[in-house]
């Protein structure tokens, strides 16, 4: 791990020590750094899970990624760095109020004084770490989270504007590593049941809120105000891919 290169590509220059401080400052320069993307899925590109190749494509090639790309790596730098972290198995929220099979999606809990969630890989989610043990809501800005211990799972609920609690995920606290999630991933690469398969995605998180490129749509929302338009074609979306993201694919 080039830990140097790594805080480079999210442009961190903030406190190294393995605190809840330094655990927030990294986690939201990485939200805002590496866009969370399916590009490579719709390039014929394979995804690989190891800590190398995705150093090679997200810090190397300032490309983004999705769940297991992104928190995978960001797993490594923390403990590059000397925290306590492990890859936890997630089942995402259905509108039918199902959730899907374990390994869907990769997020991470992080040991300190305190236990920690954190993920930079599940797109317009939280932006700092929650605390994994605070009974109740946890404001962050206009939203809010809260985590809620089950007998089999915790449960990820995130308040809507309607003042609505909605499920996210839920997950376990089993640690786990790269080849658990392989089936899942090469699922979300390959089958057409699978949402990255159908639609290109790229999303990042600004300081006034987000800027995402959905199909040939896109969409920029800062506070309340949202602004959607549809692009001119390929060209203006390779155009934008460079200048807003800072992508070639």
């Amino acid at each position: 791990m080039d830990t140097k290169a790594y805080l480079e590509r999210i442009k961190y220059e903030g406190s190294l020590e393995p605190t809840a401080e330094t655990l927030r400052a990294l986690h939201l320069a990485h939200m805002r750094a590496v866009p969370f993307e399916n590009l490579s899925i719709h390039a014929g590109q394979p995804i690989i899970l190891n800590n190398d190749a995705l150093f090679e494509k997200i810090v190397t090639r300032r490309r983004g990624g999705f769940c297991y790309e992104l928190n995978g790596l960001f797993a490594a730098l923390l403990g590059s760095l000397g925290f306590d972290v492990s890859k936890l198995s997630a089942g995402v929220a259905r509108p039918d109020g199902s959730f899907s099979p374990e390994f869907d999606h990769m997020t991470l809990l992080v040991n300190l004084d305190e236990r920690w969630l954190a993920d930079v890989g599940f797109g317009d989610s939280f932006e700092e770490p929650l605390k994994l043990d605070l009974q109740g809501e946890q404001l962050q800005g206009a939203r809010a989270y809260q985590i809620v211990p089950g007998a089999a799972h915790y449960l990820l609920l995130q308040r809507d504007e309607h003042g609505e609690w909605k499920n996210q995920y839920r997950f376990t606290l089993q640690s786990y590593d790269f080849p658990d999630y392989e089936p899942m991933c090469h699922f979300h690469q390959t089958s057409q049941e699978s949402h990255f398969t159908r639609n290109r995605i790229c999303s990042l998180l600004t300081p006034s809120g987000r800027i995402t490129l959905s199909g040939l749509r896109r969409i920029a929302t800062s506070g309340e105000h949202r602004e959607e338009r549809e692009l001119a074609g390929e060209e203006e979306y390779k155009k934008l891919l460079k200048d807003e993201f800072g992508i070639v694919v």
